[in-house]
This record gives C-alpha cells, structure tokens and sequence, in this order.
C-alpha cells in the first residue's frame, strides 16, 4: 500500500508540512468561504498580486467575488482587541489570472498572519517561521529582508519630487543603480547625496556584512531608531540559528501605501521568482479601519510545482 505523501503532489506535501509547522508555534487555522463581497477587493485593487478578479451577482443582488486573496479577509474580520495577538494560518485556494497562461487559475497559497500588539519579538517570530517555511521547500533558500521605513527616509530626506520619488524606488526595486543615479543628478542632489542614495542599491549581503554599514544611513532620529529596530532583529534571529538564511537587501520595496518597516522575500534555488512574499502592513490595516499592528506572509504554493526533483536539487 502506498504512502500517503507517495500520491500527494509537491504543493500539498508542502502544505500539510507547513500546516503542521504553524500550529506547532500556536497558530490556529483560519477558514474562510471561497467569495466576499467585491466592494473589499476593489477598494484595495492595487495591494493585490492581480486585479483581475472573478465576480457574480448574489442572489439578494450583492456583486461577489471569489477570493483573490486572503489577508483582506483576516483584516476585515479581525477585531482591535487591546494587548491581544491574534496569530493565524491559513491554506486556502485563491483565483487569480495565471502568469503563464493569463487566464484564471485555483492556486493553493498558505501563509500566517499576526494582528493586534504586534512588537519586535511577533515581528520576529514570523521572519523565523518564513525561514523555516523555504526549508520545508527546499534546503537551499535564502529570504531577503529590507525596512521599508528606512528606505522610505532616505528617499525623503532630499526633498525630491513626487514623480523622482516614484522613479527611484522603481529603479530601486530593479536593483538599477544608474538609474538611481540619473534621478539623483537630474534633481539636482550634491554627490554625498548621490552616493547615499546609490548604496540603498549596493548594499547587500549577509547581516555579518552589513550591518556595520548600515550606520551611513543614521541621518536622522527616524533612520536611527530603523536600523536599530533592523540590527536588533537580525541579531534575535542570529540568536535562533538561522542568519546564514538571511540576506539585507533594500530593492525589497513592497507597495509604501500599505507596507511598513520590515518587509521581505523568499527564494529558493530553482525558481526565478519569490515563492514567500510579507511584511508588517499597519498602514493597510489603517486603511481598512483597524487601529492594530500586523505582520504576517503568504507562501506561494503554485510555485512549487516548478521546483526539479529531488534527484536535481529539491526538497519536495
């Protein structure tokens, strides 16, 4: 008779792993229904990996749709309970438009969220518990952590149009640094400016490298107190074993509108593109009316089917 991980797919075996892994750290499962109301998606079109969403009409004449994503729904349903954390999992299918195909897929997607009194040690926890999760996929991984926050003061600091504003954080995230540089010059910014804002770009690598780097970027009592709150969670995560899995990278620059301080990705050897995507999102539960903090990550299951063998490298 046949395991029953011998019939299962990549992305399931995946899944019941890190089901298990969640919970394990006192995370409880979230269900949700396969549709919400559309108004909840469109209100927040742009936070969306894709804006295509499938919708239908209710039979009391509400417009629906089937989920897109399910941080909006954990949000939304949430509630502002003072000195509370509500840690939650989920593994749930979502609809999107398919990067390969354009047309709309049923993608399997986990991830846990964080929301309430969110503080340096949740923070924590949850880069952990994403580390762990690119080793459930594969030995060899790597997750890439920026602070958006500082990124964010740097950029502010020079006084730049909104328009140049715009396109260094594009160029930042393309990891262009002569574009970064055509804009500093464009607008004007002396060649210590110039220089600073570059290294948002050439800065990378290990914590043990650079964090000691990371003092150039103390302009002011707000960049101070982000490498300080970066530098002391890197060194917790030092702490738990897993810094060699940790890489400082600020082209990491999630959507500034909903995201905030740390952000990050994860890789894993094999694939071209993040399969773990998260980051604190206070400013979307702002948005979307909550006074809590949140932090939290999605693992991109339809990725995994991508992943070679485990005879040419994988996990799985």
């Amino acid at each position: 008779m046949l395991e029953l991980l011998d019939v299962l797919s990549k992305e399931e075996k995946a899944a019941f792993t890190l089901r298990s892994l969640y919970a394990n750290y006192g995370y409880s499962q979230y269900k949700m229904s396969k549709f919400e109301e559309y108004d909840l998606y469109v209100k927040n079109k742009d936070f969306l990996v894709s804006e295509s969403v499938i919708t239908f009409t209710d039979t009391d004449g509400k417009l629906m749709a089937l989920k897109p994503d399910v941080t909006l729904s954990i949000i939304k349903n949430s509630k502002d309970v003072e000195g509370k954390v509500m840690k939650v999992y989920y593994n749930e299918n979502v609809y999107r438009v398919s990067k390969g195909t354009l047309s709309f897929k049923e993608i399997m997607q986990a991830g846990l969220e964080c929301l309430g009194e969110v503080d340096d040690e949740i923070i924590t926890e949850a880069i952990f518990l994403a580390v762990k999760s690119l080793e459930v996929i594969s030995s060899s991984s790597a997750l890439e952590i920026s602070h958006l926050d500082l990124v964010l003061e740097v950029i502010n600091a020079f006084n730049l149009s909104d328009f140049a504003r715009e396109e260094v954080l594009r160029y930042l995230g393309e990891k262009n640094s002569q574009g970064v540089t055509y804009v500093c010059e464009r607008e004007g910014l002396t060649k210590e400016q110039t220089e600073l804002m570059q290294k948002l770009v050439t800065v990378y690598g290990a914590p043990r490298k650079v964090l000691p780097m990371l003092k150039d970027f103390c302009i002011n009592e707000s960049t101070v107190k982000a490498v300080n709150q970066l530098t002391n969670i890197i060194t917790s995560l030092q702490s738990k074993g897993v810094a060699d899995k940790i890489f400082i990278d600020f082209s990491v620059v999630n959507d500034m509108k909903y995201y905030n301080g740390l952000a990050f990705k994860g890789f894993v050897e094999g694939l071209p593109v993040s399969i773990i995507s998260g980051g604190q999102y206070d400013k979307l539960m702002n948005k979307m009316g909550k006074k809590a903090k949140a932090v939290g990550f999605a693992v991109y299951l339809d990725e995994i089917s991508k992943l070679p063998d485990l005879s040419k490298g994988g996990n799985l």
